[in-house]
């Protein structure tokens, strides 16, 4: 069932194409299994042009002032989102209906996620389903300061925390805390109230106690400044996931949350043989710190 506001997201999708202020998606991928668990490596002519399209200052080095979020673009805008978020299409999107839900005043992405932030991924997964992301800083393959969590819908090969959720305890508790055998990186999932039809309250509430516990195991604390260590959280159907990390690149290719569910994408073709002879838990674990 397509609800009013994904309707409002598709009408602002077409528009936006027909303008040419979003990327049109085109794609080739490959599958690949490891460790049991299936990876989409997919190359995205969106990720090329999301370079080329990084605004620069005289001379060449892109303006590190630059806020896409701050005032969003009009043509990209959905609009608002609850009481301290705006939803906007990815300009470079990995599937239809990509959204970025961004603070509407600036705050820094490595800032611990708030309550407000889980409520918007809340909303949409209890009436849309889909997967909750957050890339928590540059290293963990953020693109802007300004904080933001995003979305994506399920579908057929869009990113998926499933395959991994499909290993732990079934009966768990809200409060549980476990691993998953074959990931080879330190992460932590949460056992949270996170799926369709949920309570938006309960569940934002259940996301953000899951969160400070998944940081305590983990021992992920603010710095000086009140900024986290880069890490990547997801959310999907009653689990959440939280990746500490070490860098943004492994086997030139860059490394965000959606990864670790499953979906690496690459700029170029010829990125994908690498990560195809070294194997996708290898490049995760390049990325990320070991158990």
């Amino acid at each position: 069932m397509t609800t009013a506001f994904m309707k409002a997201v598709d009408e602002r999708a077409a528009d936006a194409l027909a303008s040419g202020a979003l990327q049109p998606i085109q794609a080739e991928q490959v599958e690949i299994i490891d460790g049991g668990l299936p990876f989409i490596v997919r190359w995205l002519s969106s990720l090329a042009a999301k370079d080329v399209a990084k605004p620069a200052m005289p001379g060449g080095p892109r303006d590190p002032d630059f806020n896409p979020f701050l005032s969003p673009e009009p043509a990209l805008t959905v609009g608002p989102f609850g009481d301290h978020h705006v939803a906007i299409l990815n300009k470079f999107p990995v599937c239809d209906r990509h959204l970025v839900l961004a603070r509407r005043e600036f705050a820094e992405q490595r800032q611990p996620l708030a309550y407000e932030d889980f409520w918007v991924l809340a909303s949409l997964l209890s009436e849309s389903g889909g997967l909750g992301f957050y890339n928590g800083g540059g290293p963990a393959g953020a693109s802007q300061r300004h904080k933001h969590v995003q979305w994506l819908p399920a579908a057929p090969g869009n990113a998926s925390l499933d395959p991994l959720i499909a290993h732990l305890s079934a009966d768990a508790p809200e409060s549980a805390l476990e691993e998953h055998a074959v990931l080879p990186v330190r992460h932590v999932f949460a056992r949270v109230l996170a799926q369709r039809s949920a309570d938006v309250d309960a569940s934002a509430a259940s996301m953000s106690g899951a969160y400070g516990r998944a940081c305590a195991k983990l021992g992920l604390e603010p710095d000086e400044e009140g900024l986290m260590p880069p890490c990547n959280m997801l959310v999907q159907n009653g689990w959440m996931l939280l990746v500490p990390r070490k860098q943004e690149h492994s086997h030139n290719v860059s490394v965000n949350a959606l990864a670790f569910a499953g979906a690496l994408y690459v700029k170029h073709p010829e990125h994908v043989a690498p990560i195809r002879k070294a194997g996708p838990l290898a490049v995760l674990a390049e990325a990320s710190w070991e158990r």
